[in-house]
């Protein structure tokens, strides 16, 4: 598989759900698993390994609260590292997202927005960065840009004609 996607626990399965729908269109292999970065740090540095071996080029990972499994990930690895903040109670997420983004120097994590929205430009940029080596998977995403541009054209034409 190229891509793997940790998630935190059962419940933010719902955040990547649209992340592996995107994934499936663009015909990119992937793995999930429910792995945490304080729950059980051996099973993550465990899946981290046994992803490598099996040739994974880049990891996602979706976590809330003290979300620290992205960093966990990139301390483990030198593949790219997606990190997904996911919304919680209290603060709404921040805490997550200060988790995820606030890396020391020589631990990058590329973090992405909060919630389902991020999770979706997670594995956007997942295909991208896989597209550097696969001209056939580039040209999905030439066209998939092509789409959402047309779309725009579309609706603002639609709006034009409904004032």
């Amino acid at each position: 598989m190229d891509v793997v996607i940790f998630i935190g626990s059962k419940s933010d399965f719902d955040i990547v759900k649209d992340a592996l729908e995107i994934l499936k269109k663009f015909e990119v292999p992937f793995a999930l698993e429910i792995t945490s970065a304080h729950r059980s740090p051996a099973r993550t540095l465990k899946l981290v390994r046994r992803f490598e071996d099996e040739g994974a080029e880049v990891f996602i990972a979706a976590a809330g609260k003290a979300a620290h499994l992205a960093g966990v990930v990139a301390s483990y690895t030198v593949r790219p590292v997606i990190g997904i903040p996911v919304e919680s109670g209290g603060l709404g997420g921040l805490d997550a997202l200060l988790s995820t983004v606030q890396m020391p120097k020589g631990i990058p994590v590329a973090t992405m927005g909060t919630g389902k929205t991020g999770a979706a430009n997670a594995a956007l940029l997942a295909v991208e960065i896989l597209s550097l080596k696969k001209p056939a998977l580039r040209a999905k995403l030439l066209e998939h840009k092509k789409k959402m541009a047309a779309q725009v054209a579309a609706d603002s034409e639609k709006l034009k004609k409904s004032l």
